[in-house]
């Protein structure tokens, strides 16, 4: 039974803010891919999530930034599903069901989005500026993720051990992703079955962390 209080609900005013955030995201991310970074400009991108230019400069830098909410949606995913974590769970553990939990296909979930994603990702590792963002984003992702595996692992916890497995995590779900929307990878490659980019995820996330020792235990008394 996972006895981790829900975490409180965010004001109405934040959870506005981060459905305009993922509405330009997603209008950017849709022009990107039909016509290219270079083609697309700040204000089609406004245009297309029906908001104001002013509004649009409010919440990104440029319109490459756009994007960066939706890139970061996988590792946002795996960093709540960890920190939500039972009691007695070893590390390793937690880090494959919750990777693996992370990146399945939802109920309901199309092959359009997935569609989508992997075009975005193909964008994404084509252009110079959208690769930046791509990789500040899996760098945000990995010194967030530290605090929560060394709360996972305990105060006894190495803090070099665990910025490792930090960099370990995220970089086996970025390598994962890469692989999987390559373009000559199919939606099922590398044993993900359904379609989903977690096949790929968990098996770099295996090969990425066979040369660290485990980490400790999830424990109440470490909670």
């Amino acid at each position: 039974m996972n006895t981790t209080p829900p975490s409180p609900r965010r004001p109405l005013t934040e959870r506005r803010k981060a459905a305009t955030r993922l509405e330009i995201a997603r209008a950017a991310a849709e022009l990107f891919t039909e016509r290219g970074p270079d083609a697309t400009s700040a204000e089609e991108i406004a245009d297309r999530a029906g908001v104001a230019l002013r509004t649009f400069y409010r919440y990104f830098r440029n319109k490459h930034d756009a994007v960066g909410p939706l890139l970061a949606v996988g590792a946002e995913r795996w960093r709540a599903l960890l920190a939500a974590t039972g009691p007695g769970t070893p590390l390793p553990e937690a880090l494959e069901r919750t990777l693996a939990e992370a990146l399945a296909v939802p109920v309901g979930g199309t092959a359009e989005g997935l569609r989508r994603t992997r075009a975005l990702l193909r964008t994404a590792l084509r252009d110079p500026a959208l690769r930046a963002v791509w990789y500040r984003v899996n760098q945000e992702s990995e010194e967030r993720l530290a605090p929560v595996l060394a709360r996972l692992a305990g105060p006894d916890a190495d803090p070099l051990e665990l910025r490792l497995a930090a960099a370990v995590a995220v970089d086996a779900l970025r390598i994962g992703l890469e692989v999987w929307a390559a373009p000559d990878a199919p939606p099922g490659a590398a044993g993900a079955g359904t379609g989903s980019p977690a096949g790929p995820a968990l098996r770099c996330l295996r090969e990425l962390s066979g040369g660290l020792r485990p980490l400790a235990p999830v424990t109440r008394a470490n909670r």
